[in-house]
């Protein structure tokens, strides 16, 4: 049984977020579902290497963190040509039963704790819905957080032959000091053929517990890749997850962290290989800097029919303090051994030749650390193919390098 870390949570909160939201009685259901299941659920899984757990969720004081009637946002958001891009409201006049069908469908909404919690208090919400055979490269979304805490719940729904790309930004705005909470659930549907891109850029204050999950099943020869760049919070626990259930299908999750001061990352890469022939390719780079955590963990799970696999991991993290603290945690998991696959993670410091090459030409040893920070995270922003966002990530990296 859990620890009841919300005490103060009552049904009569959920009824009046869903009825705000002038929900379906489907919907009001699930919530309350959620709701009675907390009781019974443990917090997510934390990534464990031997002798440590590197997170702790139980301590995290959420009935300060969370007031659920209390939630404030300014979400802009640019659909393209063909797509609905709608707001929680919109997209449930509009696209009912598509909600209804693929609501859950990916993210078990009791799988543990706080995607229950998520599931019973989310507020903030969006519906990209691509119809079949429409090609999409300019959705974006941004949220800008402005209340204490912020649930986010968004659902893409590629049908066959479709194809998008998404751009999302998270940041905070300036209307409250203190500690916040932040809460986001993806869930992404391809059909026959389809193809999704989500990438998502994370600048939250430093003051800010950030929980995520994103997650997408891929139909035969369908295509889901994840990039995920995470800049801000105090400390944000994701997972970024790719069901490969059809066959040829294909996934890419590309990873880009900085930490510095006390920030703590607990990022985990998983992939199962569910189909015949298919692939999929994890890499992520961080820097860690002052007193900043992060722990890796990466799973590539090859089921036993899963003929013809392909399947490749790379971390790597650079530490420029030595008071920071690293570790990762590759896993390969074959059931079938019709596959290639490897899987490799590296942390280790800014390498010292390196360094007294550019220092011997005259180049100061801050300006010499910072150019080899930025072309380390070049391999990994290579693989990023949305402009936007890679310019975005280089920017960002650059800005906390020379502050």
């Amino acid at each position: 049984m859990s620890t009841q870390v919300h005490a103060n949570l009552t049904e009569e909160q959920v009824r009046e977020i869903s009825e705000s939201l002038d929900e379906p009685e489907w919907l009001l259901e699930t919530r309350l579902d959620a709701f009675d299941a907390l009781e019974g659920l443990e917090m997510p899984d934390v990534i464990r290497t031997p002798g440590r757990d590197w997170t702790n969720l139980d301590s995290l004081d959420y009935e300060t963190l969370v007031d659920p009637l209390d939630w404030a946002q300014e979400k802009d958001r640019v659909d393209a040509e063909g797509v609905d891009v709608l707001s929680w409201e919109e997209a449930l006049d509009e696209h009912g039963d598509l909600i209804e069908e693929q609501f859950g469908s990916v993210v078990d909404p009791e799988r543990n704790y706080l995607t229950a919690l998520s599931t019973a208090l989310f507020s903030a919400g969006t519906v990209v819905y691509v119809p079949e055979g429409v090609t999409a490269e300019d959705v974006k979304i941004r949220t800008e957080m402005n209340s204490r805490s912020l649930f986010n719940y968004t659902l893409v729904v590629a049908e066959d032959n479709a194809s998008v790309t998404i751009l999302e930004r998270q940041s905070t705005g300036d209307e409250l000091d203190g500690q916040r909470y932040y809460s986001g659930v993806v869930e992404a549907v391809t059909g026959e053929n389809a193809h999704v891109q989500f990438g998502t850029l994370q600048n939250l204050s430093e003051e800010t517990y950030n929980f995520q999950v994103k997650r997408g099943h891929a139909d035969q020869y369908g295509t889901i890749n994840w990039i995920e760049g995470n800049v801000g919070t105090r400390m944000t626990k994701t997972s970024v997850e790719t069901r490969l259930i059809g066959d040829s299908s294909e996934s890419r999750i590309v990873g880009a962290f900085f930490g510095h001061e006390d920030q703590h990352l607990d990022l985990a890469s998983r992939v199962w290989h569910e189909g015949e022939h298919t692939t999929a390719d994890l890499v992520t780079r961080g820097v860690l800097d002052d007193v900043a955590r992060s722990v890796y963990e990466g799973v590539q799970d090859v089921g036993e029919d899963a003929w013809d696999t392909n399947s490749y991991q790379r971390e790597n993290t650079l530490m420029l303090s030595d008071e920071s603290e690293a570790d990762a945690s590759p896993k390969l998991i074959i059931n079938n051994h019709d596959t290639e696959a490897s899987h490799s993670a590296t942390v280790g410091q800014v390498d010292q030749e390196d360094l007294l090459y550019m220092t011997s030409r005259s180049i100061p040893e801050e300006d010499a650390i910072n150019m080899l920070v930025e072309g380390f995270f070049v391999p990994v922003l290579e693989e990023v193919e949305v402009d936007e966002l890679r310019e975005d990530t280089q920017d960002l990296i650059a800005q906390r390098l020379r502050n």
